[in-house]
């Protein structure tokens, strides 16, 4: 994979969309939206080569416009909260990482009937430790429907949150093994971004499994 070119792709995705930032809200949050998702990208290909600082520029600014696109966002955009909690984890900025979790859970995530909401304030509360109360979303993810929210990532939170090293090592490799069988990515970036978040959550726990993979970062 020519990770440089892909990077210097969405690179340039990122500056064009700032360039024409529109100025009516809704075309403007979308338009957020979309830059967010080039600097993602961008982040991504830098970790894949392991240029870590270059990621964590890259992440921040992803971040940045994921945050600044939710104001006029459309109610219930909860994947936008995720985006910038898991940004945040990426960037390994522990400060950051702790204030956008608290943005996170401020915007009413945990109440949501939307199984997105309860998962982005999950994660947000396993950031800031809370494992009791992100046990108990975990496990309201575990109850739904496979077609409405991921087993696998449902049984990984649920690990993590209970300390059970065992049920988030299942839940890890079968995530994993759904990213390997994909052929669709985000911004065409074939990375398995979501490990490597759950894997960030897992080392000060002490249940990173560090797995190997083609999609995840040296």
């Amino acid at each position: 994979m020519d990770w440089a070119a892909l990077a210097g792709r969405a690179e340039e995705r990122y500056h064009d969309g700032l360039e024409r930032m529109p100025d009516a809200p809704d075309v403007r949050q979308r338009q957020l939206t979309r830059v967010a998702n080039a600097a993602w990208a961008a982040g991504l290909c830098h970790l894949m080569q392991g240029r870590v600082e270059e990621a964590c520029a890259w992440f921040d600014r992803a971040a940045d416009r994921y945050r600044e696109s939710f104001s006029d966002a459309p109610a219930g955009s909860w994947g936008r909260l995720i985006a910038v909690v898991k940004a945040r984890l990426l960037e390994d900025a522990d400060d950051g990482a702790l204030e956008a979790a608290r943005w996170a859970l401020s915007q009413g995530p945990a109440s949501a009937d939307s199984p997105i909401g309860r998962y982005a304030a999950a994660l947000a509360l396993l950031v800031l430790g809370d494992d009791a109360e992100a046990g108990r979303l975990a496990e309201s993810l575990r109850r739904g429907p496979e077609e409405e929210f991921p087993k696998p990532v449902a049984d990984a939170l649920a690990g993590l949150a209970g300390r059970d090293g065992e049920l988030y090592a299942d839940g890890l490799a079968r995530l994993l093994a759904s990213f390997e069988a994909r052929s669709g990515f985000l911004e065409d970036v074939p990375v398995a971004d979501t490990v490597m978040v759950l894997e960030a959550l897992a080392r000060p726990r002490g249940l990173a499994v560090e797995p190997r993979s083609r999609l995840l970062g040296p």
